[in-house]
């Protein structure tokens, strides 16, 4: 009799072992999916504010086309690359990152553009949209360090021991990190006065 206890408590342990084991991946899983979506709604964010800059940028400027057709191309080619993180492929997420920093380095020149205008620097209009861009911008950022460190955590637990058995067994993957594909971007910025 006590050796059909032992092994029922062994089973129940290893049963309670496997079942936290994968509640843990669960959960993890979940906080990374959930931390993609918050960068997606801010991009979401940026992508509808991206016009209203434009739209005040243009009456301001006459020769400088280029500039805003390049933002506006950089802001379509970001809003047409959706991912579903939970099946992500990593060529996915480089075509998303790269979109996403050509939009970034787009408004970096509008903003650049922005300098040769005093009038427009003064507009309250651009002000107060350039102001709620780079918070979206700061949001952005912190989002992407939030989804990072889930992804650090998933991942962690997909490949260490003992949690990696399980991972194994139930077909969870490592994700792939949020990361800068532009070298340019690594870069040190050069300020000319």
């Amino acid at each position: 009799m006590t050796i059909i206890y032992a092994i029922i408590g062994a089973v129940v342990a290893i049963l309670a072992w496997v079942a936290g084991s994968y509640n843990s991946l669960v959960k993890a899983k979940l906080l990374v999916e959930s931390s993609w979506a918050d960068i997606d709604t801010l991009l979401k964010k940026r992508f509808d504010l991206i016009p209203n800059l434009i739209e005040t940028i243009k009456g301001y400027t006459d020769y400088e086309k280029s500039t805003l057709e390049e933002v506006v191309e950089a802001r379509t080619k970001a809003s047409q690359i959706n991912i579903d993180i939970s099946k992500a492929t990593p060529e996915q997420m480089q075509a998303f990152q790269a979109s996403q920093s050509e939009l970034s380095k787009g408004l970096g020149k509008l903003f650049a553009l922005a300098e040769a205008y005093p009038d427009l620097k003064a507009n309250q209009s651009f002000l107060d949209l350039q102001a709620q861009l780079q918070q979206i911008e700061t949001e952005i950022n912190m989002g992407r360090r939030m989804y990072n460190g889930a992804v650090r955590k998933f991942n962690e637990l997909v490949q260490m021991f003992p949690s990696n058995i399980i991972a194994n067994i139930f077909g969870f993957a490592n994700k792939k990190f949020f990361e800068i594909e532009n070298e340019e971007e690594r870069k040190n910025v050069k300020v000319k006065f």
